[in-house]
């Protein structure tokens, strides 16, 4: 016998079956936008493996050199050995994050102009994928993909520079163990995650939100309007109150601290993982830049997702 209790509760269960494919049916044109993404620009993922590839080619002939130079002489002093031994690393770290920077950068102003460059805009708005699905899809890439990958990158490079540098050293009374020591790679592993997610993802937000804006919107040369604005609101600064706090603040930005600070030259050969160590979570969470750059973040995307909407081919 079927009671009213029942069949409440077989209305309720059928509801949310049927409400479970209709979520995964608004994920996967998501995750199919951006598959389509990596299929199209290759250079993604390409370009950090590359930099891996030709940095590991230089920490070979570094290492070699090295132990060629050591002939059986190890250093005495812990801060040289530490230096030959673990600055190596630090550098690996910088460049190919760097390198994945730099694709991030690029691909945030092609992003959108590429596609109404090429007309390809017109075959993509045919298919039924939202405006706010492709470019939250596009802007997912430089946020949280290409870091993500290039943390990958980095962390199997090194790995790789410890086994070299460990085949590298046997024989020259060197400890192998010393090599892993000194280059403390799980607790870099964890810096650089910590560095990712901070700086290359949240701090960097509204750079990529603004690349996506002029992106959306330029009718031609998109790099000279992205650039055209900063320099012309630096410009009025300086000549009207002679103060620099905008391209203090776009400094800020770029270098990912949260406040001036000096700058030691071994803070530019490790891309700046010594300013994101002092990025402390608690002071980082509740800092008013972060705040406010991720609320400009959501006025470029809400004005690029409206342009796309409305803006055709070039």
């Amino acid at each position: 016998m079927t009671t009213p209790s029942n069949v409440v509760s077989e209305s309720q269960a059928g509801t949310q079956t049927a409400a479970l494919p209709a979520v995964f049916a608004g994920v996967r044109p998501f995750l199919w936008s951006i598959r389509r993404e990596l299929w199209e620009y290759r250079i993604i993922y390409l370009t950090p493996l590359t930099a891996a590839v030709v940095f590991l080619f230089g920490f070979v002939v570094n290492i070699l050199r090295v132990r060629y130079q050591m002939h059986g002489v190890w250093p005495v002093d812990p801060a040289k050995r530490h230096e030959l031994l673990a600055f190596p690393f630090a550098v690996s770290a910088g460049l190919i994050m760097g390198t994945a920077l730099i694709v991030g950068l690029y691909y945030s102003l092609e992003a959108l102009y590429g596609e109404r460059r090429d007309r390809s805009i017109l075959f993509w708005k045919s298919l039924p994928v939202s405006d706010l699905t492709a470019v939250l899809s596009k802007f997912t890439v430089p946020l949280a993909i290409i870091p993500l990958l290039s943390l990958a990158v980095t962390i199997v490079t090194q790995f790789i520079m410890l086994l070299l540098g460990s085949v590298a050293l046997l024989g020259s009374g060197v400890s192998v163990s010393e090599i892993w020591a000194q280059s403390s790679f799980f607790r870099l592993s964890l810096d650089f995650f910590y560095h990712i997610v901070t700086v290359h993802g949240l701090w960097y937000a509204p750079i990529y939100g603004w690349l996506f804006l002029v992106s959306a919107w330029s009718p031609r040369a998109p790099l000279v309007w992205a650039l055209l604005p900063p320099f012309v609101i630096g410009g009025v600064e300086k000549l009207a109150f002679n103060t620099t706090y905008f391209l203090t603040l776009l400094e800020m930005r770029f270098l990912g601290m949260t406040a001036p600070q000096p700058i030691h030259p071994m803070q530019h050969a490790s891309g700046g993982m010594q300013m994101a160590e002092q990025l402390v979570p608690v002071h980082f969470f509740t800092e008013p830049g972060l705040w406010v750059g991720l609320a400009l973040t959501a006025l470029f995307l809400a004005a690029a997702v409206r342009l796309r909407r409305y803006r055709g081919p070039i």
